[in-house]
């Protein structure tokens, strides 16, 4: 078996073009699959047109969160109710085609690869949303050594093997991609080109992506912690000349008069420390939210052939 899972949240619009296309993909190869689709908490009637699909072809299968509890944790659910051998991930937007799936299932078939993501090479999107992706990846990868992770996303096919080492890691704040890659297993590539949203407006907001970015980068990387010793020994090493400045120029008899140079030197220092506060509250944070050991999302109801 297959198992495709594609979170949704407010996608009334594109369902009636993606879920055809996705099902003709898998009747073309002829082994038994589910797609599976993770509601997370719309309000537009998605849910509603799910159930409707789901009457007609029972190989949908539909989980209805509680609430909306984000991308990760949705694309998680759907992740942790999966029955099949391969298991495949893409969103909801037809900016990832279905159409590859078949091209990464006859690479999984071969048993040369565990996990075959898909590799953007070339996307397009929005001038200034493709370079803020491109930076984030660029940035990332250089600083988490997770090189695999660049120009690639949520669209991926896996074993089994790779998908239970995948779910074996609880952590709450999540980061899907670099999970992926963490895994090490044996990874490939399908290359494709991404295309522009085929309908509506995309739920992940600039907003959104910064907060993800942010995430990704403080579960996977030093650079953070690293980019504030820095900036600490930067600070050090200016003060530490600027008081040599200051000693020879009282010394020579031209010191500057005045608060400006002092003044300056307070809110430097100053913005230093609210800088390092600032970064060690973002991992007090994530610690204090591990602590906790809440639940990633709670399920509503489940609309399969056992549980209707």
């Amino acid at each position: 078996m297959i198992s495709l899972v594609i979170p949704v949240y407010n996608e009334v619009e594109l369902l009636g073009a993606l879920i055809p296309r996705v099902i003709n993909v898998f009747e073309s190869l002829g082994s038994d699959y589910e797609v599976i689709f993770v509601d997370d908490g719309s309000t537009d009637g998605s849910l509603q047109n799910l159930v409707e699909f789901r009457a007609t072809n029972h190989h949908i299968k539909v989980i209805t969160l509680s609430r909306n509890f984000g991308h990760q944790s949705a694309l998680t659910a759907g992740l942790e109710y999966a029955n099949g051998e391969y298991v495949a991930l893409m969103d909801c937007d037809l900016q990832d085609p279905p159409e590859l799936l078949v091209e990464m299932y006859d690479k999984l078939k071969t048993g040369d690869y565990d996990v075959i993501t898909g590799y953007r090479k070339e996307r397009n999107e929005r001038a200034g949303r493709k370079i803020l992706t491109k930076l984030f990846h660029r940035i990332f990868s250089r600083t988490s050594g997770l090189t695999e992770i660049e120009h690639t996303g949520h669209f991926s096919m896996m074993t089994r093997q790779a998908l239970q080492a995948l779910l074996s890691m609880k952590e709450k704040t999540r980061y899907l991609p670099g999970l992926r890659s963490f895994l090490g297993f044996r990874q490939g590539q399908v290359e494709y080109v991404r295309q522009e949203r085929a309908a509506g407006d995309s739920k992940m907001k600039i907003g959104h992506l910064f907060k993800l970015a942010g995430d990704a980068l403080f579960a996977f990387s030093k650079f953070p912690l690293r980019f504030c010793l820095y900036l600490g020994l930067f600070g050090i090493v200016l003060f530490l000349l600027a008081g040599i400045y200051v000693l020879v120029s009282k010394m020579l008899g031209w010191a500057p008069i005045g608060w400006s140079s002092t003044m300056i030197s307070i809110y430097f220092l100053g913005s230093i420390q609210l800088l390092f506060m600032g970064v060690l509250g973002e991992y007090i944070f994530r610690i204090y939210k591990e602590s906790q050991n809440r639940p990633l999302y709670f399920i509503k109801k489940i609309y399969d052939s056992v549980n209707e």
